[in-house]
């Protein structure tokens, strides 16, 4: 990692630690301006991680030549990215409570991988591996989003049934921007993950040979779009939503990065790369 990369490593990490202190502050002072204050920072942690992936693709000679830190920091980057674009037409700053901390987590862990650890193994690097990941990556980040609104939305909910919610009520989003939030972000998030899915499977086919059917980390993503289009099913086709489909998505998501974690660090994997 070139000196430029760690200089814009470290502004995103530390713009983002300051996000989510400001974020947690002002749940505390119940001050709608802190939360506004705390996206702008967010904001510039976005930008600082631009220009360090952009300076990592032009060290690296490509994306496709991208270590396993480039791959955390771009998981917080898309992150990122969606949540902010979000915040263009829903206004839901406080949201970040749950997002930001996730982010700060992710680039944590990046600056602590070794500079020079491939992601992907020589053999496998290509346009489609990239293209698999890219896509992943954007679907995961999406059903992070989309959980992150079903927490702040059951959490809400409990406010108003408590009739505590006139303490917050300019600090909190509404329960109709939450909801749509859980949607889309189940929705193109299910898409994203669909297609990164797709490419995957193609490039294992010719590349991997019958090995990949039983790859532990195969089995999980399988796992995942096969639960969350059922909550996209459901919410299409049955109408499920509210409170049924945020507690679900935030079911969902906790089991899955639990077993995540299991999977990477537990069972042997031709993705142990990741």
């Amino acid at each position: 990692m070139s000196g430029t990369e760690t200089v814009f490593l470290v502004q995103a990490l530390t713009c983002t630690a300051l996000a989510v202190a400001g974020y947690l502050l002002s749940i505390f002072a119940k001050r709608v301006l802190v939360a506004k204050i705390s996206t702008w920072i967010l904001t510039a942690a976005f930008g600082f991680l631009t220009v360090n992936l952009v300076v990592a693709a032009v060290n690296w000679a490509g994306w496709d030549q991208f270590g396993s830190r480039h791959f955390l920091a771009f998981y917080a980057w898309a992150t990122a990215g969606i949540y902010l674009g979000f915040q263009l037409k829903t206004k839901t700053r406080v949201l970040g409570v749950f997002v930001a901390p996730l982010i700060l987590l992710l680039l944590i862990a990046a600056a602590g991988l070794a500079p020079n650890r491939s992601l992907v193994p020589p053999e496998w690097k290509g346009g489609l591996t990239t293209l698999h990941l890219v896509l992943s990556i954007a679907g995961e980040a999406l059903f992070v989003l989309a959980s992150a609104a079903g927490a702040m939305f059951l959490m809400q909910n409990r406010l108003i049934k408590s009739k505590k919610r006139a303490k917050m009520s300019k600090l909190l989003p509404s329960l109709g921007d939450l909801d749509k939030i859980n949607f889309i972000g189940l929705m193109w998030g299910f898409v994203l993950l669909t297609a990164g899915v797709v490419t995957g499977t193609v490039y294992a086919v010719f590349v991997w040979e019958g090995a990949w059917l039983s790859d532990p980390r195969v089995v999980w993503s399988f796992a995942v779009w096969v639960a969350y289009g059922f909550l996209l099913h459901q919410r299409l086709a049955i109408g499920w939503g509210g409170v049924r489909m945020a507690a679900l998505s935030v079911l969902i998501f906790m089991l899955f990065a639990v077993s995540a974690v299991a999977v990477r660090f537990c069972l042997p994997s031709m993705h142990s790369f990741i």
